[in-house]
């Protein structure tokens, strides 16, 4: 009797691949910036402005906090320790708080839009 010499077939398996959005319609946000479409221009346009509040936010903060000072100290001609005492050290925790709410606001605002653009 003569054997069959082909060769049997092997099936080789794997672990599934994740399968991609091929539909023509569907981009992502990072293709959409790279491409300067209208909406990745609208995207960056966002974060620059979210960005720009919290600056701004900081900015009156800031200038509540330290414009009014030349007018309490003209009010008060004798007080030269309280104004050296203010300058020298009661403004210091104030700006560096303010400083620190804004790099935590403005690294959250990076987080949320890299999440957007990321699609996560």
């Amino acid at each position: 009797m003569p054997q069959d010499h082909t060769e049997r077939r092997v099936v080789v398996t794997g672990p599934p691949r994740q399968t991609r959005r091929t539909s023509s319609s569907y981009y992502r946000p990072r293709t959409e910036i790279d491409e300067q479409t209208t909406l990745g221009h609208t995207y960056v346009r966002s974060l620059m402005r979210t960005q720009l509040r919290a600056a701004l936010i900081v900015f009156a903060v800031l200038g509540l906090l330290v414009g009014p000072l030349p007018l309490l100290f003209a009010a008060m001609p004798d007080a030269r320790r309280l104004e050296w005492a203010v300058l020298g050290f009661g403004l210091y925790i104030p700006l560096v708080l303010l400083a620190r709410w804004y790099v935590r606001r403005a690294e959250r605002n990076e987080r949320d839009f890299v999440r957007l653009v990321e699609d996560r």
